[in-house]
C-alpha cells in the first residue's frame, strides 16, 4: 500500500485540505498507517499532478487560502483498482518478538521494566479506541457501509491493543511464576 491509497480513501470519506488530511491522520488513520506532514502535502502535490485528485481553492478570511482536495474520476478508478488487488499476508516483523526471545543473553530486569511501559501503552491506546467507539459507534446496526467499514477497522484495532496486552501479559506471568518456584 502507498500513502497514496491511504489518502484516497481518506478524500474518499470526506475532501479536505492538506492540514485536515494531517489532523485526521493524527487522530485516527494514522494508528495504522503514518504519515508526515510533509509527506502528506508532497503526495497530494504528486496525486494533483498525476490527476488522481481535483482541487477547489477557498478563500479564507484573514488567513491563506484553503485547497481542498476530492479524488477525480481518475483517482476513484486507481483507488477501486488498488482495492480490488489481492492482499499479501501481513509479514510480522517485530522488536518486540525478537527482544523476548533474546532475553536469557541480556538483562531480563531491564526488558521487563520495558516491558511493563509497553504494555501501559497499550493499555492507554486500548483506552482511547474504546472511548473513540463509544463515542463514534454507540449503535453499530444503524451504521451505512462506509461508517461500519471504519467501525469494522477500529475493532481489528481494538484486538490488536488486546493482542499485544495479553501477550506481554503471559510473558510477564509466565517469567514470574518460573522465578516464585524456584525461589
Amino acid at each position: 500500500m502507498a500513502l497514496e491509497h491511504a489518502l484516497l480513501v481518506a478524500l474518499s470519506e470526506r475532501p479536505a485540505s492538506g492540514l485536515e488530511l494531517t489532523h485526521r491522520f493524527e487522530k485516527s488513520l494514522g494508528f495504522f498507517w503514518h504519515a508526515t506532514h510533509q509527506q502528506i502535502y508532497r503526495v497530494l502535490a504528486r496525486m494533483e499532478a498525476d490527476g488522481w485528485v481535483t482541487v477547489e481553492v477557498v478563500e479564507q478570511e484573514g488567513r491563506p487560502d484553503k485547497r481542498v482536495h476530492t479524488p477525480s474520476g481518475e483517482g476513484r478508478r486507481v483507488l477501486a483498482e488498488w482495492l480490488a488487488t489481492p492482499m499479501p499476508m501481513e509479514v510480522f516483523r517485530s522488536e518486540v518478538a525478537l527482544k523476548l526471545r533474546g532475553a536469557s543473553y541480556g538483562d531480563r530486569d531491564r526488558l521487563t521494566r520495558n516491558l511493563l511501559d509497553l504494555r501501559a501503552d497499550h493499555a492507554t491506546r486500548l483506552a482511547h479506541y474504546e472511548k473513540f467507539e463509544r463515542e463514534q459507534f454507540p449503535d453499530p446496526t444503524a451504521l451505512d457501509e462506509a461508517r461500519l467499514d471504519q467501525w469494522l477497522v477500529l475493532r481489528g484495532g481494538l484486538r490488536m491493543e488486546r493482542f499485544w496486552i495479553d501477550w506481554i501479559t503471559d510473558y510477564l506471568q509466565a517469567h514470574d511464576e518460573r522465578t516464585e518456584a524456584s525461589a
